[in-house]
């Protein structure tokens, strides 16, 4: 089973309508950190649910951080490392409280 399909995709984000330029892996705003229920292995873009993720906490991950989501259409949480250009002060945010909701 192929695990990761690199797509290079440029988007405007869902939730704040930040313009992305994807460089194969990306797959989230930088911006708002949110990002949208599209795959069932990463890259595949095979999922039908197409909900908003919710950026729910974040983590240290060696040099970068981990950044957990939460589908607020289907429940489906996972974990994605952070970018270099990711927005560091809604990071520290999420990993200060992390009962903190961005957006809302």
């Amino acid at each position: 089973m192929k695990k990761f399909t690199r797509r290079v995709e440029d988007f405007d984000c869902a939730h704040c309508g930040t313009h992305v330029s994807g460089n194969g892996y990306t797959n989230h705003c930088p911006n708002c950190l949110w990002s949208r229920h599209v795959d069932t292995t990463p890259g595949d873009r095979a999922s039908t649910c197409a909900g908003m993720m919710r950026p729910m906490a974040a983590a240290p991950d060696g040099d970068g951080f981990i950044i957990t989501h939460r589908c607020e259409k289907c429940g489906k949480t996972i974990r994605q490392h952070t970018a270099p250009t990711d927005n560091t002060d809604v990071i520290i945010a999420l990993m200060q409280n992390p009962e903190f909701i961005y957006g809302k």
